[in-house]
């Protein structure tokens, strides 16, 4: 019989989205259990990778009620179920899940890291978040930041003993499938007529963001440097693709306003599938001010865009200067302004960048090879500590 691994997220678009066609891989070598709040995605995931699935309600927001009720339940289940592995993502998965399973006595507990909410909070939450993330990692065997940069900040911020941190392969939770994110899925017939579809000129400059519509994806300062270009180059136009949070994080209502209004931007809520998004573009344009390892940034890369990012962990791995995108300062609009300008001016520099990014992500970050070097982990732990 193979051992048994439980999997658990928060929500379940993380182990839809993030963890896509991981569980199914690795259900080839272990009984594969994925663990996450409810609900159709959840059930998709059950469906599309061949494994069972178990709902525990959990939230991303500070809810000590429902945090203890979910405790209990992941208690009880991990305790009946007896796992060989527990291996967590997200935060509150992380806290509720590692606490959970050294309680049931899991033999192996480990959480991967891939962002730090923390680090952009202030005063009395930041020091619950700081507090949160100790306990999480004390009560894990292993922790696996998603990005170099990533173990830099929680060793120097003492999180964690470094003796627990490691870096899977080259970075990233999932990797990225290069096969499925290529724009040869798309002929030149198809790029026109999505143009079209959208209101895009064959000859405009299409930037595009994909992401939540959220503050600290550096929302705020893409609108605001797009709004001052926009009148300079009649031809510049702003494809933007995810969800509002207007309770976890509303945006300014002047950048809403403009993002569902404005003639030169086309928003689109959440899509499975960016990448008829990605392949209509022609720059891609991601100025977070914190990430773990960005799918979507290796995403656009794959898809063959130049990619203008800001110098925050993960961004920084996937992105080289000058070779195959730009590099910014987080929160600073006219750095950003300037980055995207000089991309619109100067076509050549742009499209350099754009005839390696491919192959650099391919070479890098391609799936499989993390799958590969994830299951050897798991083996290795299995022998380092059930002899």
């Amino acid at each position: 019989m193979p051992g048994k691994l439980i999997r658990i997220t928060t929500v379940p678009l993380s182990l839809h989205k993030l963890l896509s066609n991981q569980l199914k891989y690795i259900s080839s070598h272990y009984e594969v259990v994925a663990v996450s709040s409810g609900g159709k995605y959840l059930d998709l995931v059950g469906k599309d990778q061949g494994v069972r699935t178990k709902a525990v309600d959990m939230t991303r927001k500070i809810t000590p009620f429902k945090d203890l009720a979910a405790l209990i339940s992941l208690c009880r289940f991990l305790k009946a179920e007896k796992p060989l592995i527990v291996h967590t993502h997200t935060p509150k998965a992380g806290l509720l899940g590692m606490i959970a399973a050294r309680i049931a006595g899991v033999p192996i507990r480990l959480h991967t890291v891939a962002g730090l909410p923390l680090l952009e909070a202030q005063g009395p939450k930041r020091r619950l978040l700081e507090w949160t993330e100790k306990l999480t990692y004390s009560c894990a065997m292993h922790v696996y930041p998603n990005s170099y940069r990533m173990k830099d900040i929680m060793v120097k911020n003492r999180y964690c003993p470094e003796f627990k941190l490691k870096v899977i392969g080259n970075g990233s939770s999932n990797g990225i499938d290069t096969a499925y994110f290529s724009p040869e899925h798309f002929s030149a017939e198809q790029l026109r007529s999505l143009r079209e579809k959208y209101g895009l000129s064959e000859n405009d400059i299409v930037l595009c963001f994909v992401g939540r519509m959220v503050k600290d994806k550096g929302i705020h300062e893409l609108i605001q440097a797009f709004l001052k270009l926009a009148p300079q180059y009649p031809a510049l136009k702003l494809l933007l693709t995810g969800p509002f949070e207007p309770d976890l994080s509303p945006v300014q209502p002047e950048v809403e306003n403009a993002i569902r209004n404005d003639r030169n931007i086309v928003w689109v809520d959440y899509q499975e599938d960016v990448r008829p998004f990605l392949a209509m573009s022609n720059i891609f344009v991601f100025p977070s001010y914190r990430e773990g390892f960005p799918n979507v940034v290796m995403q656009a890369g794959a898809m063959g865009l130049p990619s203008i990012v800001t110098d925050i962990n993960g961004c920084n791995e996937i992105i080289e200067e000058g070779k195959n995108g730009m590099i910014i300062p987080p929160k600073d609009e006219s750095k950003l302004r300037e980055a995207i300008e000089l991309l619109i001016r100067d076509e050549k520099r742009r499209k350099d960048m754009a005839s390696v990014s491919r192959k650099m992500i391919i070479d890098r970050y391609d799936q499989h090879l993390l799958w590969s070097t994830l299951l050897a982990e798991y083996r290795v732990l299995e022998n380092k500590y059930l002899k």
